[in-house]
């Protein structure tokens, strides 16, 4: 055979067979389903999402997150941005608690709650009775801290965050309504602000002494100063440079006694998170002064009940409500031993985390309600203010951040000189001890938690602000999800019924037939005109969508790509 005729023979083969494969091909594209990256749910996001309690914060931390920033990143930038559209509750001049769940499944705490001065005025706690006005801001200001984590963990420059937070000019519907509340309604809790505080108040008028409304320009010209300071000079100069000295002369002036050897000996702290079994999760929140085993407590004595969703109908709903609360009146006497383990041993406090202190607890909860000894209780101050932030990354990275200057708007006082808004963080020793150090760091309710669930590969960044108020938000929020069958935005709309110092019962939405029969058992029912509780989260499952919640109570809107 000629060979020409061979090669084309041999072509044609080759062709052949190449035509085959194309065929096999096309039909395996046909009748092969690949899997499809399906589109999320309307209010879901596919890789992050960032939960504040507002959308212009919210979509500044989306934005650090999908320009590569991690979810520390992301929640720093949202804290700063907070620290503008809701002064009211946190701010420089205030305290932080991080809880941080990598990846790999190490957590750890960051701890920049403020200490007590050396100096502080000896008969501090005789102040107590005045608690709702305004106390001496003695305050380490550790809000800077921000920044000194920026250095630590941000690949980001912190001059964006500076650019993101002093954009924001424009007052947010929340505050003007807080802003009202306290000028047109005289909230007693803010109504001062008004009162004492012109220098802060002017912050929020017009110069014909009218009331800003929302989208009126708000001018925070002296902490844009403080703020460009400490980007050009770093965190030192917070501490013991010229922002310092300037911060010190106010606080003094204000009747405080901090001194910048407060403010120099500050120090960050890192420790190993506690923890609890919940069902299927375990729960990682910071150990005391911070309120996260207190919150464990209830818990813990909650599910013993083994509750499921018929707890709340019929029948069964006065019986849950009563057993919620008399828990709630338990937790409030627990409270005293929520301090400072630099001075103070965590035996107690260890315990409120243990299964069998919560199973003796449990057999103390009868069918009646007892009065304040029968729970060894001491009554104490309820606080109101803070703000709550929670992040999960498309890395997996998980942040739960809670952050407070105390009551709304702190100590109302403002050092004119920096533009930061004083905490009054004292004011949190009151009705909890008999005696301050030095040093200290005054008991907390914030409870940053992250709950992961190996078997469902879950994750569950949640946590609250409202002072008192987070362990109730943050308590109810977690029953309705993991044992009562809500979804998580049901969880957290649920109205709450709040147990206070004095265990007076107070109901977020009427029920007259739960109150009526918790009356019959002895409780004390009083009205509150305003709940603050506000819980902010965010859950994702592996390989699904990210569901982040914003609580509606604070006007907070989510974001996440």
């Amino acid at each position: 055979m000629p060979r020409r005729r061979k090669d084309r023979m041999r072509a044609g083969a080759c062709f052949a067979a190449i035509f085959v494969v194309l065929i096999l091909t096309l039909i395996i594209i046909c009748t092969v389903k690949f899997p499809k990256r399906e589109e999320c749910p309307r209010g879901m996001f596919r890789t992050a999402a960032v939960a504040t309690d507002s959308q212009t914060c919210s979509n500044i931390g989306r934005d650090i997150l999908r320009s590569g920033g991690s979810a520390v990143d992301g929640a720093i930038a949202a804290l700063i941005c907070t620290s503008v559209t809701n002064p009211q509750s946190m701010g420089l001049g205030g305290g932080v608690i991080f809880t941080i769940r990598e990846k790999n499944g190490k957590v750890k705490i960051i701890n920049a709650r403020e200490t007590t001065p050396k100096n502080f005025k000896a008969d501090l706690l005789s102040d107590c009775s005045n608690v709702t006005g305004t106390l001496p801001p003695e305050t380490q200001n550790t809000h800077v801290l921000l920044f000194s984590l920026c250095f630590i963990f941000l690949s980001l420059s912190l001059f964006i965050f500076l650019i993101l937070s002093f954009s924001l000019s424009r007052l947010p519907l929340f505050l003007a309504l807080s802003l009202s509340f306290c000028l047109y309604l005289s909230f007693p809790l803010c109504y001062a602000l008004f009162l004492v505080s012109l220098s802060l108040s002017s912050l929020f008028k017009h110069p014909d002494g009218t009331l800003l409304q929302e989208g009126d320009t708000v001018r925070f010209e002296k902490l844009a100063d403080t703020l460009q300071k400490v980007a050009d000079g770093g965190a030192e100069v917070f501490y013991s440079g010229d922002v310092a000295q300037a911060l010190v002369r106010d606080v003094q002036a204000a009747g405080g006694t901090l001194t910048l050897e407060d403010l120099k000996s500050f120090k960050v702290v890192e420790s190993e998170p506690w923890n609890v079994s919940l069902d299927k999760y375990t729960m990682y929140f910071p150990p005391p002064p911070a309120g996260g085993a207190i919150l464990s407590f209830i818990l813990n004595i909650m599910e013993r009940y083994e509750m499921n969703p018929t707890f709340i109908k019929g029948n069964e709903k006065v019986l849950t409500y009563h057993r919620y609360v008399e828990a709630c009146k338990f937790a409030n006497a627990q409270k005293q031993f929520i301090k400072d383990p630099k001075f103070t041993s965590d035996k107690e406090a260890r315990n409120l985390t243990k299964v069998a202190f919560a199973d003796d607890v449990k057999r103390r909860i009868t069918n009646i309600t007892h009065d304040a000894q029968y729970y060894n209780m001491m009554p104490h101050a309820d606080t109101q203010g803070t703000t709550h932030i929670s992040v999960l990354d498309g890395k997996g990275t998980a942040v739960s951040v809670t952050s407070t200057i105390n009551y709304i708007f702190g100590s109302r006082v403002l050092s004119s000189n920096t533009g930061v808004i004083l905490n009054n963080e004292l004011a949190d020793f009151c009705g909890r001890t008999t005696h301050i150090h030095p040093g200290e760091q005054p008991p907390s309710s914030m409870a940053p938690v992250v709950l992961y669930s190996p078997s469902d590969q879950h994750t569950l960044v949640i946590g609250a602000s409202g002072g008192s108020m987070i362990t109730t938000g943050m308590a109810t929020a977690l029953m309705n999800y993991l044992w009562l069958g809500k979804t998580l935005k049901e969880s957290i709309n649920t109205p709450v019924v709040y147990v206070d110092g004095k265990n007076q019962l107070s109901f977020e939405n009427t029920r007259e037939d739960v109150i009526k029969a918790l009356q019959q058992l002895g409780h004390t029912v009083t009205d509150k005109p305003y709940f603050y509780n506000s819980v902010n989260a965010v859950s994702k499952h592996e390989d699904e969508c990210v569901n982040a919640i914003s609580d509606k109570r604070k006007m907070g809107v989510p974001a996440g790509y």
